[in-house]
């Protein structure tokens, strides 16, 4: 089963110069606790941005050129049956949510009620697709945000 985690802003954006627009202890958490003992499969400018293999995941890397110690596959449709009987998530950047969005069985998404200047963006998707269910609201730092879960029907 393939699954999409991502925090996304009012404009659906994701990040800025190869970096998280927001900074949120909470959601941080939630992908931890949302992801753990799970793969997670991520480019490699999403991997150079954490800079080290996320731990108790098995971690998977898109990208043409290998990276030392760390599983790599250049073609992603090799994932879409990477154990099919477990649930696996992707987690950025914006090219490789925008190739598996179509594929996706859950999105987990952080809705932040907030804008920042972007240079990535989370791909558009049709909501009537899915069925949403709200999880939780909180306010960190001022700011809103809603951890939502769309499951397609």
């Amino acid at each position: 089963m393939i699954s999409i985690i991502a925090a996304i802003g009012k404009n659906r954006e994701l990040g800025y110069k190869n970096d998280l627009i927001w900074h949120l202890k909470g959601d941080m958490k939630y992908f931890k606790e949302t992801t753990l003992n799970h793969t997670v499969i991520m480019g490699r400018n999403t991997y150079e941005s954490i800079g080290k293999p996320l731990p108790n995941r098995e971690n998977i890397v898109i990208s043409s050129k290998p990276i030392d110690n760390i599983k790599t596959i250049s073609d992603p449709s090799l994932c879409l049956s990477y154990k099919e009987d477990e649930e696996v998530f992707i987690i950025g950047g914006a090219s490789i949510y925008k190739y598996f969005i179509d594929y996706a069985d859950k999105l987990y998404l952080t809705e932040i009620n907030d804008e920042k200047k972007a240079d990535v963006y989370f791909p558009e998707f049709n909501k009537d697709d899915f069925i949403k269910e709200e999880i939780e609201k909180n306010v960190e730092n001022g700011v809103e945000y809603t951890f939502v879960i769309y499951t397609r029907k």
